[in-house]
């Protein structure tokens, strides 16, 4: 590990600084000036995110998230494009797509009516494939903290003509798992896998009269073959003195993620009349990174225990001269890990909490400016994250031709 003296934190072994020209490193407010008023569409190399109400209304450690991506990519070229729902927002959907296109958004979209739970989150899904055939680029969460360096993967893979690779993103599970996060996702315009995911999603959508919500999705027989998400294990959790037993736990978690399941359906499936063949793609032309190093590594080395993440990256470095405590070292390999080995950290929220508790990103929220006090473990990750680079990009999970689950046409049973 080594400290430059024009760096306040130690950067670790696997990591490089980042050359100051090929960073952006005005103020906070000139950032987020750009930000909200992002220029015309020039080429693909946009950074597609979704706020219901705007950039400048998200919870401060989610806009320093934004801000990293911006500082990290946009000398590059990157465009940071947070869109909203927020009427006369000059980010509003309705500047970059047709809202009241019904081959693009179903009806409960349209008519401004998406209900349940997790109604800005049902919302973002259906924005994030239409933004990718339009316009190409990359769509992210704001909940997720980049790390690696997107620009040269993007050029070594869906940029690059002679690379066999279309999409990039991380897959939930190892090489003999099909289960592509949605948090991430990165392809070229009129992208042939995602066209036909929207087409599926938008068709689960309009059954029983056209829904309003995702509730009862898991259950269509679009879908079906797909695993239910969790549907080996224990799903089961307690809420409010009950338990919620396994079953009903997977249907929560598998319609909450139902653009997951609609992945896995287009990689499983082959259609002879639509001419796709869905095994052979996602083993050709999808470069997918390991989720849980690549993206959930705080997770991963704190078991899922939120609190503990919290506790950890709240401490502060030791002072000079002191030893470090057990916790301290926790926090340090956590910090150094993250910034050596991950592409980004996902930040969990939405239904997750009531499977797993209080997570780090729920957490952060729920105390504001706690990710961003000098000295500690959550600001020296913040700082690598806005200024360093990992040597290198996690490894390509390498797919083999995997046997179908359906064969038939995508949009009938």
């Amino acid at each position: 590990m080594s400290m430059p003296n024009n760096h306040p934190y130690p950067i670790p072994a696997g990591v490089h600084a980042v050359p100051l020209h090929s960073l952006d490193i005005r103020a906070d407010n000139e950032i987020d000036e750009i930000i909200l008023n992002p220029g015309p569409i020039v080429n693909d190399k946009n950074v597609w995110m979704f706020w219901h109400s705007s950039f400048a209304s998200m919870h401060p450690y989610t806009q320093r998230n934004v801000r990293a991506w911006h500082r990290r990519f946009s000398r590059a070229g990157w465009v940071i494009r947070v869109v909203d729902r927020l009427l006369g927002s000059p980010s509003n959907v309705a500047k970059y797509l047709d809202v009241k296109d019904r081959g693009t958004f179903p009806q409960a979209f349209i008519d401004g009516v998406i209900g349940g739970d997790h109604s800005a989150q049902h919302t973002s899904d259906l924005v994030r494939w239409p933004l990718l055939l339009k316009y190409g680029g990359v769509y992210a969460d704001v909940g997720l903290m980049q790390i690696g360096d997107l620009d040269k993967l993007w050029n070594d893979t869906v940029a690059n003509t002679a690379s066999p690779y279309e999409i990039m993103t991380y897959n939930a599970g190892d090489v003999n798992t099909r289960d592509l996060t949605n948090h991430f996702l990165c392809a070229k315009a009129n992208n042939q896998f995602f066209a036909r995911c929207h087409k599926l999603f938008l068709a689960l959508w309009a059954e029983d009269g056209g829904k309003s919500s995702t509730k009862g999705m898991s259950e269509s027989p679009l879908l079906a073959g797909v695993p239910l998400i969790g549907a080996d294990g224990d799903m089961s959790f307690e809420e409010n003195g009950k338990r919620v037993p396994h079953d009903e736990a997977c249907r929560l978690l598998t319609d909450y993620i139902t653009q997951g399941q609609v992945m896995k359906m287009l990689m499983g499936c082959i259609d002879e009349q639509d001419h796709w063949n869905g095994t052979e793609y996602v083993a050709k032309h999808v470069y997918a990174m390991e989720y849980m190093r690549g993206s959930q590594l705080i997770n991963e080395k704190t078991a899922w225990d939120g609190n503990l993440a919290f506790e950890l990256m709240s401490l502060s470095l030791p002072d000079e001269g002191k030893s470090e405590t057990e916790k301290q070292a926790q926090a340090r390999d956590i910090v150094e890990s993250c910034l050596s080995q991950s592409f980004g950290f996902k930040l969990a929220h939405g239904l997750i909490l009531r499977f797993l508790g209080p997570t780090l990103g729920s957490l952060w929220r729920a105390n504001p400016g706690s990710d961003d006090v000098p000295y500690t473990y959550a600001h020296w990750l913040r700082y690598g994250i806005a200024n360093w680079c990992p040597d290198d990009i996690p490894p390509i999970l390498d797919f083999a031709v995997a046997q179908p689950f359906k064969r038939g046409s995508l949009l009938r049973p």
